[in-house]
């Protein structure tokens, strides 16, 4: 990668930090255009940094999901391995209903060409990361061997985006997860 100018790397930093303020006030659909106009820069500078909305909150919500990813590590080797799921599970729930717009990122999309596929790196690094952790329980029986993480992130979405307009999103969204958990697992 190209070593960025002083004044690139000040306005991506500076890009970033509104995105991040923006999308916390407003979500996943915050403004480009507005971002741009609080940061100082044009449009066109936006998009060079971040060439659509999907790359924007990748890079606003990196650093959480990182934390997650590096959660999954620590639970690999955990006695239970649906226990383990269940909590990384429950920390990405709790995670996404209180960063309002951080369900999108979490989202894999079907990229269709090669630079959609980078642009969606950021859910793609999280679901490699999760795997090893979800075919660990369904080996042991704890979740229907043809769940994805990419279904379970999908679910995960879903629940956020049906609870950020609840009094307590966080607490509705654990309670539908737990819903849902009771639904895949298998009776035992």
């Amino acid at each position: 990668m190209p070593v960025q100018r002083a004044d690139a790397r000040r306005n991506y930093a500076r890009i970033l930090a509104v995105a991040e303020a923006e999308v916390a006030e407003r979500g996943a659909d915050a403004s480009l255009e507005q971002i741009a106009r609080v940061a100082g820069v044009g449009s066109a500078t936006v998009r060079r940094h971040f060439p659509n909305r999907r790359a924007l909150l990748d890079a606003v919500f990196h650093e959480r999901l990182e934390a997650l990813r590096d959660r999954v590590r620590e639970l690999a080797d955990a006695p239970d391995p649906r226990a383990a799921l269940l909590e990384w599970l429950r920390a990405v729930t709790a995670y996404a209903a209180s960063a309002r717009g951080a369900a999108v990122a979490l989202t894999p999309d079907a990229p269709v060409s090669a630079e959609e596929a980078h642009m969606n790196a950021c859910a793609a690094k999280f679901t490699e990361a999760a795997d090893p952790l979800l075919r660990r329980a369904a080996r042991d029986g704890a979740v229907a061997p043809d769940v994805t993480v990419a279904d379970l992130l999908t679910l995960i979405a879903g629940i956020v985006w049906a609870t950020e307009h609840h009094q307590d999103p966080a607490a509705e969204a654990d309670r539908l997860l737990g819903l849902t958990v009771a639904g895949l697992s298998p009776e035992r």
